[in-house]
């Protein structure tokens, strides 16, 4: 698995988004402590594409952190042309997330954190709706979670032991 996380980042250039920053506070005796948390996403606009939380007492530090992690964190995303190979609704935590593939020129129709990822993975046609909670954490890990949870009809074939054409009936 290491081997094939430095294949990807040798082989295509990175692409870094910051989804949120938030200061944090621990309550202490003294007051409080604020420190920085901060969600990235990393992707190469090629079918690959991580999430990370970093935390620090600076908001570049948080950064930085959360970028390193995320490289370390990255999913391959099985795609059809310029869209998904399938629809799909996932829930994680209070989030839900519908993907649906979409028609070339529809563009990727969704909200902001949702959408930050699907362009990094290099998606650039299809359709969301998120459903429940919409914090930004929740809403970044459900969105990888569905993207890793997409199939290809060759690999869906090979798990049920058919042939191609008899799954894409």
């Amino acid at each position: 698995m290491e081997e094939n996380i430095l294949d990807v980042q040798e082989a295509f250039e990175l692409t870094e988004r910051v989804i949120s920053i938030r200061r944090v506070a621990k309550v202490v005796a003294g007051g409080k402590r604020f420190s920085f948390s901060a969600l990235v996403a990393v992707g190469d606009m090629q079918g690959h594409v991580g999430i990370a939380l970093g935390k620090a007492g600076e908001a570049p530090d948080a950064i930085r952190k959360a970028i390193n992690k995320a490289k370390k964190n990255m999913i391959t995303v099985p795609m059809r042309g310029t869209t998904i190979p399938h629809e799909i609704v996932v829930d994680f935590g209070a989030s839900k997330l519908v993907l649906r593939p979409a028609s070339e020129g529809t563009g990727v129709i969704a909200g902001g954190t949702v959408r930050a990822i699907l362009e990094l993975a290099g998606i650039k046609n299809i359709l969301t709706k998120s459903l429940g909670s919409t914090n930004p954490v929740n809403l970044a890990k459900v969105t990888v979670k569905a993207l890793s949870m997409l199939r290809t009809p060759s690999e869906v074939a090979s798990i049920r032991g058919k042939e191609i054409k008899e799954i894409l009936r």
